[in-house]
């Protein structure tokens, strides 16, 4: 039997348990209780009813019982249509629900719960529909990233497949600038699948996270050097903003080290000039890290978007400056494996600001250029 069925007659289970006790108890004491009543009226009444009890007794058993019998028809179809109507009610939410999955396993995924009357129906109705919503989410986001991925490996490979047509016809001699051209492409390729791999094992959980008592600042330091001498003399400058003396946090060194190249190669892709500011605070149970720019900002409507895969808000420029896409998805991935947040505030032409936090260290109570740890 189905849900509805079953329900129902449960309910006219309890129902005939119900009215099968009533019936026995009556059957049984009210002609008894009846008796006594006729004689506490002999004695009130001074008056003997011997002669006529018995027909008495045998009126009042005729007269019960078709009352009884009466009761139980019409009682019995009230409730029956009344169990019949809210077993209706209570299945009719889970048979939508069941007719919405087969159309979710067909790739229809517009269908949504309607909303119940009953709390927990309505509950369980809200709480399927924000899945359904989730699943809907992820489908367009697979089917973006199988575009987006195609797109991607498409532009390398052209033109290495071009490069390599004409080398083959003749028509290009080998050179070494070709050949430059050629692993500039592979570089391309393989940094794209590194990402990638690197992106699906954050996701996944696979990616090894070594959280130990870490000072920061060595690795900003060792971090904004580098790659300060790698700007162009009329690009942008590179500094840092830091105390000298920072509390311990708890982190990965590596993937410390990877946030924060990530968000300064960022910035400094979409600085042309101006500054790009490294800047560290604490803010207890927190020690933030924001990496600052003065370059060409992002749009607001694209903000909340900046940390999805593949997405650019200039897609053509990006993609000639050698950006795969998925940088800053990584990076917020990392960020949230070492349990902090990334945040992003940016303006167009007026520069981008990335800050991400790291937990303190609670093993290090030490009190240090302004700084107290609990």
């Amino acid at each position: 039997m189905n849900l509805r069925s079953r329900l129902f007659f449960s309910h006219l289970f309890v129902m005939g348990v119900g009215l099968a006790s009533f019936i026995l108890i009556s059957k049984v004491y009210s002609p008894r209780l009846f008796v006594l009543q006729l004689e506490e009226m002999e004695q009130a009444l001074f008056f003997n009813v011997r002669s006529v009890r018995t027909y008495l007794i045998r009126g009042f058993e005729q007269t019960w019982n078709r009352s009884t019998l009466w009761s139980v028809l019409f009682g019995a179809g009230a409730a029956g249509g009344l169990s019949y109507w809210v077993a209706r009610r209570i299945t009719q939410p889970l048979l939508q629900m069941e007719q919405i999955t087969q159309k979710f396993a067909s790739g229809d995924l517009q269908e949504r719960m309607s909303n119940s009357e009953i709390p927990e129906l309505a509950r369980l109705s809200s709480s399927f529909n924000r899945m359904a919503d989730s699943i809907e989410g992820n489908e367009q986001r697979r089917l973006e990233l199988i575009g987006d991925l195609t797109h991607e490996l498409r532009t390398p490979l052209t033109v290495m497949r071009g490069y390599l047509e004409e080398m083959a016809a003749g028509q290009v001699d080998p050179s070494p600038e070709v050949y430059q051209k050629l692993v500039v492409e592979t570089r391309r390729l393989e940094r794209l699948v590194n990402d990638l791999q690197e992106l699906s094992k954050a996701e996944a959980g696979y990616l090894k996270i070594d959280l130990q008592p870490l000072n920061i600042r060595p690795i900003l330091e060792s971090i904004v050097e580098r790659l300060s001498d790698q700007l162009l003399d009329d690009g942008p400058t590179l500094q840092l903003d830091c105390p000298q003396n920072l509390p311990l946090v708890i982190a990965d060194r590596d993937r410390t080290e990877q946030i924060s190249i990530n968000l300064l190669g960022n910035a400094i892709r979409y600085t042309e000039k101006g500054s790009i500011t490294v800047k560290v605070w604490t803010e207890f149970p927190w020690l933030w890290v924001a990496v600052i720019d003065t370059g060409v900002g992002i749009a607001a409507e694209d903000l909340p978007h900046v940390f999805e895969r593949f997405w650019r808000a200039d897609r053509a420029r990006s993609r000639h400056l050698g950006g795969t896409g998925i940088g800053l998805a990584i990076t917020r991935r990392l960020v949230e494996l070492q349990g902090g947040t990334i945040e992003v505030e940016s303006q167009v032409n007026r520069g981008s600001t990335f800050r991400f936090s790291i937990p303190l260290s609670r093993s290090s109570f030490r009190s240090a250029g302004g700084f107290k740890i609990d």
